[in-house]
């Protein structure tokens, strides 16, 4: 099952991608996406096989962002692919049938392609401005979320939708009102003075979110 919470890594002000990640286990995350840009194949496979083991310690799934080969060898569940990188179908060829697949989407023709792709869930966005992603697609904003979950609603396309792009834990309410599944965040975990208590809030936003849909 796709978790509604999604935490995207970026390294710790005292320490690693990996010190990163640490934390928001520990803070209650289940749901961790390995994002390291711009580091070699080698580095970036060092730093997956540690980050499995230690989402594996916490029962929690790890997706690898851009790698298929590895997050297979890596011993990850799934990998993120983005509009611009393997196709979906080259990506099952070297993952196979049981990994999880999901890919980005800016529009509603992008949600439309990926679903065809057969990914497991869409990582739509961005929701605003964010300074960890070079090359950023226009933004969304809350209304641009609700109307493609509409279109989403009215073509019959049930993919989970994850909002991701600069998301705030005070932007969590405002985005699970426009009918997502559930959010992806980095920064707003990673630099926040009392982790348990800010993942702890966004999670009873999202379950309130699924008891009244």
């Amino acid at each position: 099952m796709i978790d509604k919470l999604h935490y995207i890594s970026q390294p710790a002000a005292d320490g690693s991608h990996l010190t990163a990640i640490k934390n928001a286990l520990d803070a209650g995350c289940k749901w961790i996406q390995l994002r390291i840009k711009d580091q070699s194949a080698d580095n970036i496979l060092s730093y997956a096989t540690e980050a499995a083991a230690i989402c594996s310690a916490y029962q929690a799934k790890l997706i690898i962002n851009d790698h298929p080969e590895i997050a297979l060898k890596s011993g990850a569940d799934g990998v993120h692919l983005g509009l611009d990188d393997m196709s979906i179908a080259d990506a099952r060829a070297i993952v196979g049938p049981e990994f999880i697949i999901g890919g980005t989407a800016n529009t509603f023709a992008d949600v439309t392609r990926r679903a065809a792709e057969g990914v497991d869930y869409i990582g739509l966005g961005p929701y605003r401005f964010t300074t960890t992603k070079k090359q950023l697609s226009p933004i969304l904003g809350a209304s641009g979320y609700e109307l493609i979950v509409q279109q989403c609603k009215e073509n019959n396309i049930g993919l989970p939708i994850i909002a991701i792009g600069g998301i705030e834990e005070v932007d969590v309410p405002h985005v699970m009102q426009t009918g997502v599944y559930g959010l992806a965040v980095s920064g707003a975990i990673t630099h926040s003075a009392d982790r348990v208590a800010t993942v702890r809030e966004i999670y009873q936003h999202l379950n309130a979110e699924t008891i009244n849909s």
